[in-house]
């Protein structure tokens, strides 16, 4: 037996049916408000996310050039813990740099250049460096129980690359191996010298700094001879590698004027003559 419908005000609609006075679409409404919202959400936890990052880059410009100045000067106090530079400006500007570098001294030597770019092969070396070193000390120096976080590894191998900087950018112009090895042992030295002072104030232990100093100092003066010496010849190889030793180089063709065009003008200043 199923009773009639109640048509009384106030009586609560029968099971299964649409309340009334309610349109059709609110419900569909209601559901893209909550689509909606998870959206939002989502772009609210990514800018809270990239928002982390932000004190790690704010810096003056006057605090990065004092910190770029006091990277070729060793410190001589080494019984307490130096102060290092949380922040990652100044050494990603350092790392694009040395980038820009490599691909000037790529220019400015006799390496033939093939089709395609080499930008990923610089970028690649020098951020392989950062990354790589930065993490593998910061390992070590867990291993040898020394006062130092990423971050701190990270700033500190990034400045010390300003040596580099320097010293690449005087010897590819001025094409000298002994001005090289003089700044090799002087620029280079000073700020290797920095990065192994810092890490001997943050080290208990004769072993463990000799380890992790030592470490890091042959890394450091290896990898400037390598970038000197040996990276054109391996993106030469790797060149060859990729795309046969019989590739025609990339050069740069002026194009040149058709005959056709010569005759024309040559018509139009006769006729122009005539004319005056």
């Amino acid at each position: 037996h199923r009773c009639p419908p109640c048509r009384t005000p106030g009586c609560p609609p029968p099971h299964g049916s649409r309340p009334r006075g309610r349109p059709a679409g609110a419900t569909h409404g209601g559901s893209m408000w909550q689509v909606g919202k998870r959206q939002a959400s989502r772009a609210f936890s990514l800018y809270a996310n990239i928002d982390i990052l932000r004190p790690y880059f704010d810096v003056e410009p006057v605090q990065v050039r004092a910190r770029l100045l006091e990277s070729m000067i060793p410190v001589k106090m080494i019984n307490f813990p130096q102060k290092i530079a949380g922040e990652l400006y100044g050494p990603l500007m350092l790392v694009f740099t040395l980038v820009a570098i490599l691909l000037h001294g790529m220019k400015t030597s006799d390496t033939i250049i093939r089709e395609g770019t080499l930008m990923g092969t610089a970028i690649g070396t020098c951020f392989g460096y950062w990354l790589g070193v930065s993490s593998f000390m910061y390992f070590l120096a867990y291993l040898c129980n020394a006062q130092i976080t990423m971050v701190q590894m990270l700033s500190l191998l990034g400045y010390g690359l300003f040596g580099h900087c320097i010293t690449l950018l005087v010897t590819y112009n001025i094409h000298f191996h002994s001005l090289f090895y003089i700044f090799w042992l002087v620029v280079g030295g000073l700020s290797t010298l920095r990065m192994v002072a810092v890490l001997v104030s943050r080290t208990v232990g004769h072993t463990q700094r000799l380890i992790l100093c030592g470490t890091l100092a042959a890394l450091h003066m290896l990898f400037l001879l390598y970038l000197h010496f040996a990276y054109h010849k391996v993106v030469e190889g790797i060149l060859d590698t990729l795309e046969g030793p019989n590739m025609p180089p990339f050069q740069r063709v002026a194009r040149d004027i058709p005959v056709v065009s010569n005759a024309v003008l040559n018509t139009t200043a006769k006729a122009i003559a005539l004319t005056l």
